[in-house]
């Protein structure tokens, strides 16, 4: 309840704020465009109190109302099934074609042997994504979905992206909205928010023409919360995109959520540059705990906000959860796309859970559903 949370202790305003700006986003109100304008100016101390405020205020009767003491994660493995692709986006450094020496197509036998090793460690959901390959046939695809059902039971398959259903329907010649039906039906479990990078289409089409654009992007999770998915939603910022466009990204999100109600969590992340054929300034840390404050206040109806160590860092990644995030990601066994572009983080369950204690909050473990998984503590069982 709002009225059990104390309000954020701020300083003076740097800058003149909108009337009572403050006041709506301690009360748990929704933020126009303008607003969140006149937030992204606000100091980061107080931006991240906020924003701290309205992770209490949107987790608060969480977990037999101990969501406010929790900070989530999963044991999962990004699977990248093929690094093939025919989109060509200016800010990957992980694609390749088929005349690449170094391109792939995993096996059978391969991607048994990431199931095996991710199972040891108490895995129970792989990130199953790869490039727009041209020649893999739908087959192909329910094949392994199939198998991975069949042999990995534990084990959600949360995969592929809005632009790979975009890209398959065009190579299967088949309507979308069968194509992610057969794919559910085959045993994906939910679907990642990858390749939204901004959803505004003048910044789609300088850093990936080739790929769907925003309005088809938004079209796949209509139809996976329709079917009963859950999926989630990114941002991939500081590369050619506006503050202004940012916050339409935001908007776009909101607005989809409000309509089909279907997102567990939104992370966003930094353009990493290294590698790549995009050349932008890369933005710091600052600039990402802005927005993810920012993007905690902004959408006030998806529940959970994940920080991203994987391209700020473990400490970094600690210190996000006191500007919004109520989740800190996956231990991640395996990470490809990103590392490709020069930045190659990892952490195990014993960091994650040291760095979120440290923070001030009780680590425990989920699903994809942000289901607790684990068993509670001694002292929380006895209570």
């Amino acid at each position: 309840m709002i009225e059990t949370l104390e309000a954020p202790v701020l300083a003076e305003p740097s800058h003149a704020l909108p009337d009572g700006l403050v006041d709506r986003v301690i009360a748990g109100e929704r933020i126009t465009d303008d607003d969140a304008l006149a937030l992204y100016r606000f100091p980061l101390a107080d931006l991240g109190a906020l924003a701290d405020h309205r992770r209490d205020l949107a987790k608060g009767a969480a977990y037999g109302g101990r969501g406010k003491e929790i900070v989530t994660y999963i044991i999962d493995r990004n699977i990248n099934y093929t690094n093939v692709c025919n989109v060509y986006c200016k800010f990957c450094a992980f694609y390749r074609t088929e005349k690449d020496f170094d391109h792939y197509v995993l096996s059978r036998e391969q991607l048994d042997q990431k199931l095996d090793e991710l199972t040891a460690i108490g895995g129970i959901q792989i990130l199953l994504q790869g490039g727009h390959h041209p020649k893999l046939g739908i087959d192909w695809y329910l094949d392994m979905l199939s198998h991975v059902r069949a042999k990995y039971p534990h084990i959600n398959v949360h995969g592929f992206s809005p632009p790979e259903f975009n890209h398959f329907a065009e190579v299967f010649k088949m309507p979308l909205r069968e194509v992610i039906t057969r794919f559910h039906a085959a045993g994906l479990g939910s679907i990642p928010g990858g390749g939204g990078e901004i959803l505004v289409d003048r910044v789609r089409r300088r850093i990936a023409p080739l790929k769907c654009d925003s309005d088809h992007w938004l079209e796949v999770m209509q139809i996976a919360h329709e079917l009963g998915m859950k999926t989630s939603a990114t941002m991939m910022f500081g590369h050619v995109e506006t503050v202004p466009e940012r916050i339409e990204h935001l908007r776009r999100l909101r607005v989809q959520q409000d309509q089909s109600g279907g997102f567990t969590a939104f992370i966003c992340w930094t353009f990493q540059p290294d590698n790549t054929k995009l050349k932008a300034p890369p933005v710091g840390s600052h600039e990402y705990l802005r927005m993810q404050a920012l993007s905690r206040i902004y959408l006030d109806n998806i529940p959970n906000v994940q920080s991203s160590w994987v391209t700020q860092g473990p400490r970094i990644g600690q210190v996000a959860l006191r500007h919004g995030a109520n989740d800190y990601g996956s231990v991640m066994m395996e990470e490809n796309v990103v590392s490709k572009a020069g930045t190659s983080f990892r952490v195990t369950v014993e960091e994650i859970e040291r760095l979120v204690r440290e923070a001030g909050y009780e680590p425990r473990r989920r699903n994809n559903w942000y289901e607790l998984v684990d068993e509670a503590p001694v002292a929380e069982a006895a209570a």
